[in-house]
């Protein structure tokens, strides 16, 4: 059986999807991107601002699920701009300081809302 997950403290879904899914104890993190939740606008136009922002999103909603970026076991980045790499690698680097998850980092044509980074995780209970 599966289970919903939401937060105030994440931005709402802006499509027709939940923030996570918990299914045997594994967590399911949809896509962040650097949305606040209060007033769903950007944390700021650069990708560092946005990063943080993405990484606070989904401590939110791993913490909400019962998990945090100590049981994450993979990620997925988007980036607008490989040229981006470097700044979203050293700030997604400080929430995962030891025993980092597997993950890959590609850059596609363009994101949700024009954003410059969207990140989700897959984690355990």
């Amino acid at each position: 059986m599966k289970k919903i997950i939401h937060t105030s403290d994440a931005p709402d879904a802006i499509g027709p999807y939940s923030q996570a899914v918990v299914h045997n104890d594994l967590v399911y993190c949809s896509g962040q991107i650097g949305l606040e939740p209060e007033s769903m606008e950007f944390a700021g136009s650069d990708v560092a601002s946005q990063t943080i922002q993405v990484m606070e999103n989904l401590k939110a909603v791993l913490e909400e699920a019962g998990s945090g970026f100590d049981k994450v076991i993979k990620c997925g980045i988007y980036l607008d701009d490989m040229d981006n790499f470097a700044t979203v690698n050293d700030i997604y680097g400080r929430y995962f300081d030891q025993q980092p998850p597997a993950r890959e980092t590609v850059a596609v044509k363009t994101l949700p809302k024009n954003c410059k980074v969207e990140i989700g995780c897959t984690a355990f209970i």
